[in-house]
């Protein structure tokens, strides 16, 4: 009798359910509705319901825009030191060491050489999850050997910007010289006769703004990308004025000139190959 009242309270136990693993959905940064992992990286990071082009890593970048198995990195040996011995939260070594973590990378941009469409090109791309995509010395050599191998290579340059941080100030004004190195490098590779295409990616602000990513023979942007030197609530602070709806996105700046086009991501490799081939290069 005693074994048989055990087996029935086993029985009466709670039944517990069983809860839903972590990072099977996602929520869109635009509309905010709930997205099935598998189906927003199967479109690119896009939302199925509003169109919002998500953030994407500059691992993912590659993999989007370059031909499988085509993409060379090229000065990966490069890390970034310690200048001024900075200290915000952290000591500036400890923030590097975070974010390698983070995203897989050594720095803020990865750059390289590969085919896209059959078709050769140089290439850079700063990851905004790396201290903002932020342009340290680092970056600025990467992007300034870049474009000069590319003008010795003759061949056509593409730079794919999210960077939020602009110029990083752990470096001071070793980083803010990056600005005038990279568009030294990309003025010596127009004078060549090379084709430089940017291609803008929410956020492009600050000193990456402000330098090589608006030096493009073609400006390409993402759909409600926000671009600009300020962010808008700054720039509201300061002016004390309502500013017009849809300012610094992309869809305003194509308007008034700044870019000279709007490409969803899904067809950025397409587009990529036919302005080439259009330009003869």
């Amino acid at each position: 009798m005693s074994d048989l009242i055990e087996n029935n309270s086993a029985d009466m136990l709670p039944y517990r359910k069983r809860g839903v693993p972590e990072g099977l959905w996602v929520r869109c940064p635009g509309c905010h509705a709930t997205i099935f992992r598998k189906e927003a990286e199967r479109r690119m990071n896009i939302c199925p319901e509003c169109d919002c082009h998500w953030y994407v890593s500059a691992r993912q970048r590659i993999s989007q825009v370059f031909d499988e198995g085509t993409f060379e990195e090229w000065f990966s040996e490069l890390i970034s030191c310690d200048p001024l011995k900075f200290i915000d939260r952290k000591p500036y070594p400890d923030r590097i060491r975070e974010d390698q973590a983070l995203t897989g990378l050594d720095e803020a941009a990865v750059v390289g050489v590969g085919r896209v469409r059959a078709r050769r090109i140089a290439f850079g791309v700063t990851d905004s999850r790396f201290i903002m995509g932020s342009m340290g010395s680092v970056v600025g050599e990467k992007l300034t050997r870049t474009a000069e191998r590319a003008t010795d290579e003759k061949l056509p340059l593409i730079i794919i910007s999210g960077s939020g941080g602009g110029a990083r100030m752990h470096e001071g004004i070793l980083s803010l010289m990056q600005m005038a190195k990279v568009s030294a490098a990309l003025a010596r590779f127009h004078k060549s006769g090379g084709l430089f295409i940017s291609v803008l990616t929410n956020p492009t602000m600050g000193g990456v703004a402000a330098s090589f990513a608006s030096l493009g023979d073609l400006i390409f942007a993402e759909p409600k990308a926000l671009i600009g030197f300020a962010g808008p609530r700054t720039i509201k602070a300061t002016l004390r004025i309502e500013l017009p709806k849809g300012f610094q996105t992309s869809e305003f700046l194509l308007e008034h000139g700044y870019i000279d086009r709007v490409i969803h991501r899904t067809e950025l490799k397409s587009e990529i190959a036919r302005t080439i081939d259009y330009c003869g290069k």
